[in-house]
């Protein structure tokens, strides 16, 4: 096209390697000395594969020519500025690949860890074996209990949750036998209980481990045989009921205490699934931040809710004591303050997580330090930021991509966004 317009007098297109190789790729006109009165200009035309596109033109001098010229060069940057803001849209807004959004049929979000379980569950849900389910308080383990129940051949009976810390202790025998009117006092009706509301379906007992050492025995009998005894009732009763038990504290040292039975541990602890606390599975919170954001905006009725990419990684760095359901307390939280169609930024989050994140990383014998100066442009810094750290993670990952995404927190699609940014 310059060549065209009769604005260059030559022009060349040539591939720069990363070690400054140049690769002659197309040529218009005739290459000649470099004068004074016609001087070398380079205009690059953005990163291709391991290199740089540029064109080398040596112009001619007159008004026109350098009119057109600059023309030509205006609309090359004006649409790389479009790619380059195309290309930060959609990695903001699609940091995570379609195929690791939800996938559960409750809406909840099934993904790395948790879709490992997902599939073990299935496994083990045809079978009536019992089994405990480990995890800290918000992890999701009633989202797994459900799982269990909704693969196995009881899914269309009653899946009946409970949590042995919802009722006073001298209530929980009546709560889980039921009792029959007159029993004692204030009963005045009958009550199946809550095993007999699961009859044949599935009972899952949340916070197993504070179940007191009274009822133990009577629940150990049930696992055994079968049967229940409701308070009142003349005779024991058969109900075929599975169960799922879970717990955050370690039964190990309940039993060693003596404040759990050993021959209840072992009768539940038949199959164990054990969830990782959130902070240890950081890869997941793209994925839970932007399901949560989108269930939060659709509730909300907020249009089209996006999550800033300085909002993610600030949200990466956080602990989440309170796990999955502490990061959609929150999420729902900024959703319910933001604009309609709007973009969660930083300050949206809670000042408690805020002051809680990391100010300074000490850095260890085997950590490789950058250093920016703190007076330099924003944008140029973290761009040279985000380059060293993925070329680091690709060499230290031999270039699997899936390794060098999981290293640095990010998605796979969000990786590819980047480096087609950085020129990578």
């Amino acid at each position: 096209m310059l060549w065209a317009t009769g604005c260059v007098r030559s022009a060349q297109a040539v591939f720069r390697h990363l070690d400054g190789r140049e690769d002659l790729l197309g040529l218009a006109g005739e290459v000649r000395e470099v004068s004074l009165d016609a001087p070398e200009q380079r205009l690059s035309l953005g990163p291709y594969r391991d290199g740089i596109v540029e064109l080398i033109l040596v112009l001619k001098s007159d008004f026109e020519s350098i009119a057109s010229f600059n023309s030509v060069r205006f609309l090359l940057d004006s649409l790389k500025e479009l790619e380059r803001a195309r290309l930060e849209r959609d990695e903001r807004a699609t940091l995570w690949p379609v195929e690791d959004l939800p996938t559960g049929g409750d809406n909840s979000v099934i993904s790395g860890h948790m879709r490992e379980l997902m599939t073990f569950a299935r496994r083990i849900a045809t079978t009536n074996v019992n089994v405990l389910i480990t995890g800290d308080s918000g992890t999701g383990k009633e989202i797994l209990a459900r799982a269990i129940h909704n693969f196995s051949d009881r899914a269309r009976k009653p899946f009946v949750p409970f949590n042995c810390t919802a009722v006073p202790r001298d209530l929980l025998e009546s709560q889980l036998f039921g009792h029959r009117r007159g029993a004692f006092t204030g009963a005045d009706r009958d009550y199946t209980g809550l095993i007999r509301s699961a009859r044949d379906g599935t009972l899952f007992l949340d916070e197993i481990g504070e179940l007191g050492l009274d009822l133990q025995p009577k629940l150990l009998r049930f696992l055994e045989s079968g049967e229940i005894s409701p308070l009142g009732e003349p005779a024991a009763l058969t109900v075929d009921v599975r169960i799922v038990a879970a717990t955050n504290t370690n039964l190990e040292d309940a039993v060693r205490a003596g404040r759990f039975r050993e021959d209840l541990f072992y009768r539940l602890n038949v199959v164990r699934l054990s969830i990782r606390p959130l902070r240890e599975r950081r890869d997941e919170i793209p994925g839970f931040v932007t399901h949560f954001a989108q269930r939060a905006a659709e509730e909300f009725k907020k249009g089209d809710l996006r999550v800033a990419e300085e909002t993610m990684e600030r949200l990466l760095l956080y602990r989440w004591p309170g796990n999955v359901r502490q990061l959609q307390n929150e999420i729902r939280r900024m959703a319910a303050l933001a604009e309609p169609n709007s973009t969660l930024m930083p300050d949206a989050i809670s000042e408690d997580i805020l002051r809680a994140l990391p100010l300074l990383r000490h850095p260890t014998p085997n950590t490789r330090e950058i250093a920016v100066p703190l007076h330099d442009k924003l944008m140029p810094t973290i761009a040279r930021i985000e380059c060293e750290m993925i070329k680091t993670a690709l060499r230290e990952h031999h270039g699997k991509v899936e390794a060098v995404a999981k290293a640095l927190g990010i998605s796979r699609k969000g990786l590819y966004l980047k480096r087609r940014r950085l020129g990578l």
